[in-house]
């Protein structure tokens, strides 16, 4: 949906990925989304010197959220909220919810 405006499928996975989750790292949207890495780490590199996005080294990994001091961070930030109310939630579904910490140790599965 956002691609049209954005140029490009992986913006928009990418703007999403960060909006359901707050934070996230290139292999794991690349592995999420069945893609090659290097096209997550281009889109990323341009909008980190853009400053829509900000990144932060954690470890030996390198994760991205949006940057807080962006001046259009509401306007994105809203337009992404409504595009994101439109996705068909199959897609949700397999994209957007995966569990994001770890299951209790002897917890049944």
């Amino acid at each position: 949906m956002l691609e049209g405006l954005f140029g490009n499928a992986v913006v928009e996975k990418i703007f999403f990925t960060l909006f359901v989750y707050g934070e996230g790292y290139p292999l794991g949207m690349a592995k999420t989304f069945d893609e090659p890495v290097n096209k997550f780490q281009q889109q990323l590199k341009r909008l980190e010197e853009g400053g829509i996005i900000v990144s932060r080294l954690v470890g030996n990994v390198r994760l991205y959220t949006f940057n807080p001091r962006y001046p259009f961070l509401t306007e994105l930030k809203a337009l992404i909220t409504k595009t994101y109310e439109y996705v068909p939630k199959k897609e949700k579904g397999l994209f957007y919810t995966k569990r994001t910490r770890p299951r209790r140790s002897g917890k049944p599965s």
